[in-house]
Formats: structure tokens, C-alpha cells, sequence
């Protein structure tokens, strides 16, 4: 996976600014896509395939979704933290919209989202960038977007069509969306049965990475930051598949004490938590953990989605 050199920081805003969003492409530099040529085909076990350019695509009744979006991180080293998240305003048309103008058959049971983006990836070459939904879930949830906190999607974030899939890991978020296939199995792939799977707790099968973890992020103060001595508001953000209902702050070797939580609401959105700590001069370790509706905690140490700790010094 190729990331930007340094990830931008994390604004403790609801919406993230799109300066501040990450920027992740397996498959080197964006495509250089042409809007008026572009189209999005809906094939495979379907009625009617389709051939959709962007302005039959817009003449669809369109929505809008507000949802937090976060990067799974390599998927050679699933276990490693990234907490790079961002909160975005997606507008664009229902993926149900579309798939009732081509009507599935009632053996799909699968579909195959493909972009345009083309190239090599762990050694294997001449890949597309490929992954799969049930289909039944894809059709209630995912959104098809043009536009991200109200502009035109940019190049680099997957223009001029991208999916959207809520509360899930934004791999499966294909982005330079052009294909879209109906299919009665899973695809074999390197982006979808290969890599981008994990273990379950407590052993069992390889299962696709999709539901994201309980998880939250420490952005005020920030790691490395001198502060004065005195009373700080510790601020950040939490999220989770499921809302988040607490997240505790420990402050050096005291004990977990419960922040004010915001709660998500009707959009899968992360959720802002304060919490008023006394700093005394000199060094601090400051941690937090969400706990979630499923009641899933974070674990201390050892996942990507591990308490997140920052350190400061108070002078």
C-alpha cells in the first residue's frame, strides 16, 4: 500500500477537511480519469446490464451520508495501529437505486466492486483493484458518491465515482469506481480473499476485513506537546460498527475515569468525549478506550485498534 509521506494530522472537527484526509492507492499514482468518456457498467447476474455515464448516473435521485471513514492499514502487518480516520460528508446516488434499474437475479448473492486503478502489488502484476460485499448488505448501505463535504470528488480520493461503504474499513471503499458485477460466489483475488482478511478472536476461519473495530484517538493534547501545568480539557474522538456508549481517560498510573460522550446519532459519525485533567509539571501519559454497543472494549496492547496512548510534559 502507498501512503502519503506524512499522513496530515487529525483537526478536532465534526467534518474533516479534505486537506487533512489521508491517502491510500495500492496500485501507484491515481487514474487520470475523463468524466465525458467515463461510465460505470453493472453486469454479471443481472437482468438488464447497464451502461451508466455520469449524467444518467445524476438523474437518479440522489443522498447523502455523513460517516466516519478509516483506514484499515497494511494488510501485511494487520496488528499495527494506524488510527488514520477522518469524519466526511458523501453525497451521490444509492447503489439500491442502480441495481433496481438492473434488477439481480435471485441467485446473485455477491457483488464485485472494481476501479479503475491498475498496476502491481506484492509481486503479483497486471491486478485491478477488486473487493466484494453480500449483496444484500451492499444494496441497503453502500452509496455510490461524486462529491465529498459538498465539492466534486478529487482525483486522488477517487473521481468521479467512488463507493461508500459505512462502518466499514475504507478498503472496502473502492475508490475510481468502474465496474460494478453480480456473481453467486466471492471473487478470487489478491485485494479480497488473499489479503484484507484476519482471524476471528479465539481462532476459526480467515474472514474479510469489513467491520470495523471499536477505536478511538487522543487529539488534543497531542503526543510530544509541552503544555502548561494546570487543567487541560483531554479531547478526541471515538468509533465503532456498532455506536460508541463510553470512553474512559487514565492519566499516568490513575485509575480509568469516564469522559462526556457524545452520542452518534442517526449516521454512523465518530463521537466526540472530553474530559477535564489536572496536569502536574513535568512528564504525563495520557490513554483512552471506547467501549461499544456490542460491548467490544479496546485492548491494551498488541492490535491495530490498541488504547491509544500520547505522551506530553507539563511545565
Amino acid at each position: 500500500m502507498q501512503a502519503t509521506p506524512a499522513d496530515p494530522s487529525t483537526p478536532d472537527s465534526f467534518l474533516t477537511p479534505l486537506g487533512h484526509l489521508f491517502v491510500r492507492s495500492h496500485l501507484g499514482p491515481p487514474p487520470e480519469l475523463d468524466a465525458s468518456s467515463w461510465t460505470l457498467t453493472v453486469e454479471g447476474l443481472v437482468e438488464r446490464p447497464l451502461w451508466l455515464d455520469l449524467s444518467a448516473l445524476r438523474g437518479l435521485p440522489r443522498t447523502s451520508l455523513t460517516a466516519f471513514h478509516e483506514c484499515f492499514g497494511s494488510p501485511s502487518r494487520p496488528d499495527v495501529p494506524t488510527r488514520a480516520v477522518a469524519n466526511l460528508e458523501w453525497s451521490g446516488v444509492a447503489l439500491a437505486a442502480v441495481l433496481d434499474l438492473a434488477t439481480p437475479r435471485p441467485q446473485a448473492r455477491h457483488i464485485w466492486f472494481e476501479g479503475a486503478d491498475r498496476g502491481s502489488f506484492a509481486g503479483e502484476s497486471g491486478l485491478t483493484y477488486l473487493k466484494d460485499l453480500p449483496l444484500e448488505q451492499a444494496r441497503d448501505e453502500v452509496l455510490l458518491a461524486d462529491t465529498v463535504n459538498g465539492a466534486p470528488l478529487p482525483g486522488r480520493h477517487g473521481f468521479p465515482l467512488r463507493a461508500v461503504a459505512p462502518r466499514m474499513f475504507a478498503t472496502n471503499s473502492v475508490k475510481w469506481l468502474t465496474r460494478l458485477v453480480l456473481a453467486d460466489h466471492r471473487p478470487e483475488h489478491l485485494f479480497t480473499t488473499r489479503l484484507y482478511t484476519r482471524r476471528p478472536p479465539g481462532g476459526g476461519a480467515p474472514r474479510p476485513v469489513r467491520e470495523v473495530d471499536v477505536n478511538s484517538k487522543l487529539l488534543a493534547p497531542h503526543d510530544g506537546q509541552r503544555v502548561a501545568a494546570g487543567t487541560h480539557e483531554v479531547t478526541g474522538r471515538s468509533w465503532s460498527f456498532a455506536p460508541v456508549v463510553s470512553v474512559e481517560v487514565a492519566v499516568d498510573d490513575g485509575g480509568w475515569q469516564p469522559a462526556l460522550l457524545q452520542p452518534r446519532g442517526p449516521q454512523p459519525v465518530w463521537q466526540r468525549f472530553t474530559l477535564p485533567c489536572r496536569l502536574t509539571p513535568g512528564p504525563h501519559r495520557i490513554r483512552c478506550r471506547a467501549t461499544d454497543a456490542r460491548g467490544r472494549v479496546q485492548p491494551p496492547a498488541g492490535a491495530r485498534n490498541a488504547v491509544h496512548t500520547v505522551e506530553v510534559v507539563a511545565g
